[in-house]
């Protein structure tokens, strides 16, 4: 029935902030741009931004990532470490510094977009058995 996600879609409400944001300080390939849609290449999904969006007020936790209705993107990258060093010196907001995840098999980082919403990096850890 189903095969894949094709696209994911983030309500932004600044076009032209959340562009630089994902463009400029994530890296993410530039598909195209328009004022209410901007689309990335991210491989086989693609990840869109639709504009008209109206600021959230933060949840009540202070944490985004436990907020019910809410989702996140994740992407798995070689240097969880490297990735939050270099993204930090670019000013990106991280709410989890890189955590190795217990049982998980992943180390992860998580940061903030310009409206709030957690993009997750994660690095597979090498488990080993328990003895």
């Amino acid at each position: 029935m189903f095969k894949q996600i094709d696209y994911t879609m983030v309500v932004v409400s600044d076009m032209q902030r959340s562009v630089e944001f994902y463009r400029d300080k994530l890296g993410i390939p530039l598909k195209f741009q328009t004022p209410d849609w901007t689309e990335f290449d991210t491989g086989a999904t693609t990840l869109a931004l639709h504009g008209g969006g109206v600021p959230a007020t933060p949840p009540p936790t202070g944490d985004p990532t436990k907020q019910a209705g809410s989702c996140s993107i994740g992407f798995n990258v070689e240097d969880v470490e490297k990735t939050y060093e270099d993204l930090k010196a670019k000013g990106i907001r991280f709410v989890m510094p890189p955590t190795q995840r217990e049982g998980e098999g992943i180390k992860l980082t998580v940061c903030i977009d310009p409206d709030g919403l957690p993009i997750a990096f994660a690095q597979a850890i090498a488990q080993t058995a328990a003895n």
